[in-house]
């Protein structure tokens, strides 16, 4: 089993990237939210602290960068939504427009 996870390909997503797919996968993972100790925190190849959350899928893990929006676009995700999009369409996960009442609620 371990080799399996050494085998797949990994991807870095940002908001701006994610798909009704990664998206679905995440509110299915972590249904109540992601906490702390599901973040993980490395260095990108530019030396930025960058912090995810991990999903993995069949043959690609991905590391979801964590961000006021998307805890936002978790906490309202409704698959419906996404039904006339393709699975991999990384415009259908609209930018969410965040008040800065929200974004002290989400924080």
């Amino acid at each position: 089993m371990e080799k399996r996870k050494d085998t797949l390909k990994r991807v870095i997503v940002d908001f701006k990237k994610l798909t009704p797919e990664i998206l679905a996968m995440l509110v299915e993972e972590y249904p109540d939210g992601y906490g702390n100790r599901h973040i993980i925190s490395f260095k990108n190849a530019k030396n930025e602290l960058i912090e995810a959350v991990e999903i993995v899928s069949e043959d690609t893990k991905y590391l979801v960068k964590v961000s006021t929006k998307l805890v936002f676009t978790m906490e309202n995700y409704d698959e419906d939504d996404y039904e006339a999009f393709d699975d991999d369409d990384p415009d259908a996960v609209q930018d969410p427009e965040l008040t800065e009442e929200v974004e002290e609620d989400l924080d």
